[in-house]
């Protein structure tokens, strides 16, 4: 199943996952579309998904989380799957790191951000958002 956007509820249920202080990663795993698919007469040149993920829509939103306390922890993209179901793959993946879920909250409440998501849309085929809590591995409390 294909999803781009994060729904009202979504964002809602996110403050129910997480306590308020507890750190977070976000990891996106991105796939982009050949061409950016833009609402017909919404004046944007035509352009590749990558180019409208990381010119128009990351280079916006990306100082927003990091001036709400974000940071970048990677952006890459994937050059294998080796674990993965047949005919899946992902392009790219971005993941932020935030002290808290109120700033994550917070980046999806922007005005700035909730104008540049166009791009954001425009240029994805497929992605997925997932919420991380830090854990520590073998013998943490």
């Amino acid at each position: 199943m294909q999803t781009i956007a994060i729904t009202d509820d979504a964002w809602s249920d996110l403050s129910a996952c997480v306590a308020p202080g507890v750190p977070i990663v976000s990891l996106n795993l991105l796939r982009f579309r050949d061409t950016a698919l833009y609402p017909e007469g919404s004046g944007h040149a035509p352009c590749s998904g990558r180019t409208a993920y990381y010119d128009r829509y990351a280079s916006v939103t990306v100082p927003i989380a990091l001036a709400l306390g974000g940071r970048l922890l990677l952006s890459g993209s994937a050059v294998s799957h080796p674990i993965c179901p047949p005919g899946e793959h992902w392009d790219d993946i971005l993941m932020l790191e935030y002290p808290d879920i109120g700033m994550l909250l917070g980046l999806g409440a922007d005005p700035a951000y909730q104008e540049n998501a166009i791009h954001r849309t425009a240029a994805l085929r497929d992605s997925r958002l997932l919420v991380i809590v830090r854990n520590e591995l073998a013998g943490g409390d």
